[in-house]
């Protein structure tokens, strides 16, 4: 089948190739000999009532330097493409939410969009946990200083972090006795501006933070335990952890059956559940990772596993 695929995505220079989704995503096309091109979200507008993107076509190497090239740009309606991945990593800014805009119009002109991306604009990454409350560790969200108080002396042993974090920034383990919390609280709320997420401390952390990949509301049967570096508090890869393969537990396919539906009605056909112990901490919509390492470590292809999908949801479209 011939299929021409659209990907918007940070600059493809400063990846990381031998852990990056996204490429293993491109090196999958590429072995279908899909047609691949290549946009940044600079690269997208509107004109006259129509949604372009300013493309070039992309070819790829899975090498350590030298990983891609790209061709000449071309000025492209967006739905003359089969189907479009949006892989931009947050933060969730005013650039990407115009993102979200031209993408969503484009989907609406026609071309399938991967993940929708009205579903990614809804769906903060923290808060979408907390429709799940049966699966969550105690949580509050907030930027009242005196609730979080009351849910630090509550629980005991917390954690903090703001809703627009990526790769473990600004996460703070913040106890009952602990001497800087209102200096914590006040920076992460903006002296009280913004609302926050605490959590009560799950101590499972140290047998690692588990990335479940869910492909259209089903789980990869594998996850990949992101285990902190001694004396730390998170496990993500971008933070010194370091990634252990595991098997899911009937806890995690529990969740994985209590989320999935909701992804499958939004139009969330690939993303990550982050799981500590028994507990869902997050689910990432936006650009979720691990696929790199549990292909290596499982021998599997979870890309492959995702275009089949989408070739056959855009059967029933």
């Amino acid at each position: 089948m011939s299929i021409t695929l659209g990907v918007v995505m940070d600059p493809i220079s400063h990846i990381k190739p031998w852990k990056d989704s996204t490429f293993s995503m491109l090196l999958e096309a590429q072995r279908r000999n899909w047609s691949v091109l290549y946009m940044e979200p600079g690269d997208l507008y509107v004109r006259d009532g129509r949604t372009w993107g300013v493309a070039q076509p992309l070819s790829v190497v899975d090498q350590l330097e030298n990983w891609f090239t790209l061709g000449e740009a071309r000025n492209l309606d967006l739905a003359d493409l089969d189907i479009v991945l949006m892989r931009q990593d947050p933060p969730f800014n005013n650039e990407y939410l115009y993102a979200t805009y031209l993408l969503e119009k484009a989907e609406r002109e026609g071309v399938m969009v991967v993940n929708r991306p009205g579903a990614v604009r809804d769906c903060n990454e923290k808060l979408f946990a907390t429709e799940f409350p049966q699966c969550c560790a105690p949580t509050l969200v907030t930027s009242r200083a005196d609730l979080l108080r009351q849910f630090v002396q509550e629980y005991g042993d917390t954690v903090m972090k703001p809703l627009d974090g990526m790769g473990g920034s600004n996460i703070f383990r913040v106890q009952r006795d602990s001497p800087n919390i209102s200096v914590v609280i006040e920076v992460l709320t903006h002296e009280g501006k913004t609302p926050i997420m605490v959590q009560r401390y799950i101590p499972e952390i140290t047998r690692g933070d588990k990335r479940i990949l869910m492909i259209n509301g089903e789980p990869v049967p594998y996850a990949l335990a992101r285990i902190p570096r001694e004396g730390e508090l998170r496990g993500n890869l971008a933070a010194g952890g370091t990634g252990e393969g595991r098997e899911l537990t009937d806890r995690d396919r529990w969740i994985c059956d209590q989320v999935g539906p909701t992804l499958r009605r939004k139009g969330l056909y690939f993303v990550g559940l982050d799981v500590i112990g028994d507990y869902l901490t997050e689910i990432n919509v936006t650009s979720p990772t691990c696929i790199r390492e549990l292909d290596n470590i499982f021998n599997i292809n979870i890309a492959g596993q995702l275009f089949d999908t989408l070739l056959e949801l855009r059967t029933t479209r």
